[in-house]
């Protein structure tokens, strides 16, 4: 049952790594599309990790209800995916803008 909260979250995991993803449209390279890929994968992997763990703290609390184990799957999973897509959103705006910075600051091919 630990997995009902990943089948009950996958649309919205979905969506909101397609939003990531998708925006901003430019620049698109393959170095952006690894470092989104990568992103998308942790927060995947470890949103499966938070959920098992968050069930497994629900399994050995002893006066907690049975709904419980499935409401620390969900919180945990969760937060966990939200954690690293927030991360990867903040540190790809950082590198980014610094790769405008640095392809700006190029001389242009055949100029002095």
């Amino acid at each position: 049952m630990a997995w009902l909260s990943l089948v009950l979250f996958l649309p919205w995991f979905i969506l909101l790594g397609t939003l990531y993803w998708m925006f901003p449209r430019q620049p698109r390279d393959t170095a952006r599309r690894l470092f989104d890929g990568a992103a998308l994968l942790l927060a995947f992997v470890l949103s499966i990790a938070a959920m098992l763990w968050g069930h497994h703290i629900g399994v050995v609390q002893s006066d907690a209800g049975p709904i419980w184990r499935q409401v620390l799957a969900v919180l945990y999973a969760y937060g966990a995916f939200l954690g690293v897509m927030v991360a990867a959103l903040l540190l790809r705006g950082s590198w980014l803008a610094q790769r405008a910075t640095k392809a700006a600051s190029k001389p242009a091919a055949g100029s002095p």
